[in-house]
């Protein structure tokens, strides 16, 4: 599926655009599930298990951040991550042997549909390596009016920044940070289909959606399997218990088996800690802990 040149790009830059990730066939099923999840919120009036809501959100004018765990939502996401060109790109990046951390499908409302805030994943779970990557599938075109994603190439074999703000895991840097260099960023747009490919390490946000349309991004964040978690912040697998988490942990497998030899790698760590005031999604802790926007004018 993809060439030595882009396995040696992304190794470099920490992130890489896949055209025609999905078939025809594929995209279309998929966004037949997508807006029939986004009609469905029409009647919740606050955010729940599945659903985010953003302001504004009316039965008439459903406006959603994201639909949570969309593989649990409908099987088709499930199959497709196990049995595609995804899997595919996943195991050439990873290895044979690779487990689902979680998914969701953003779908960043129109006219102002809120920002994520500049971050790295892995200030959000540390593991014992950094074999860990996201993959965001285009459901829709997205151009420079929707808030698509954007990335600073190389950060993520840099340090991992602060992501504290008023003594919490903010699950956001301070925009003023020396070592953010948002000059240096690059904006990854793309037709329905294509995806990107982000490491776990690499500096990434995107702005609010200032187009008149949903930008709808389904991710799925994965990881080689003998990467373990050290600490994840809002994580729930801490409360399950040895046996419950080890059936959660095979039910979480994309391809190959759980590794039980952890591989350690000399990887920064920070833990995200203390908890934000509301841990609920990326969105709630940044904003609870009063994360200071990068995208604000």
């Amino acid at each position: 599926m993809l060439t030595e040149a882009q396995k040696a790009f992304y190794d470099a830059n920490g992130y890489l655009l896949v055209k025609n990730a999905v078939t025809p066939d594929q995209l279309s099923r998929l966004r037949e599930i997508t807006y029939r999840l986004i009609d469905g919120s029409r009647n919740v009036t606050e955010s729940n298990e599945v659903y985010d809501l953003d302001t504004g959100h009316t039965s008439d004018n459903p406006r959603l951040t994201r639909v949570k765990l969309p593989h649990k939502r409908d099987p088709y996401f499930w199959e497709l991550i196990r049995k595609s060109k995804l899997t595919d790109v996943l195991t050439e990046l990873l290895g044979p042997h690779t487990n689902l951390l979680t998914s969701k499908l953003n779908t960043k409302a129109p006219g102002g549909g809120r920002a994520v805030e500049w971050h790295q994943d892995w200030a959000f779970y540390p593991a014992t390596n950094d074999s860990l990557l996201a993959f965001g599938l285009m459901l829709e075109d997205v151009e420079e009016a929707n808030g698509p994603l954007m990335v600073i190439p190389g950060t993520h074999k840099g340090p991992v920044l602060s992501h504290q703000a008023n003594g919490y895991f903010a699950g956001a840097i301070d925009p003023d940070d020396p070592l953010f260099e948002k000059d240096k960023a690059v904006t990854l747009t793309g037709k329905a289909g294509d995806m990107t490919v982000h490491h776990v390490r690499i500096l990434h946000g995107s702005a609010p959606n200032m187009s008149d349309r949903n930008r709808l991004i389904l991710f799925y964040e994965c990881a080689a399997s003998d990467a373990w978690p050290l600490l994840g912040s809002g994580s729930y697998i801490h409360a399950l218990g040895q046996r419950k988490f080890w059936d959660d942990l095979q039910d979480r497998q994309i391809t190959g088996d759980p590794q039980l030899s952890p591989r350690m790698a000399d990887v920064p760590v920070r833990m995200p800690l203390p908890p934000a005031p509301d841990t609920g999604s990326i969105f709630r802790t940044q904003e609870s802990a009063g994360a200071k926007s990068a995208f604000s004018s």
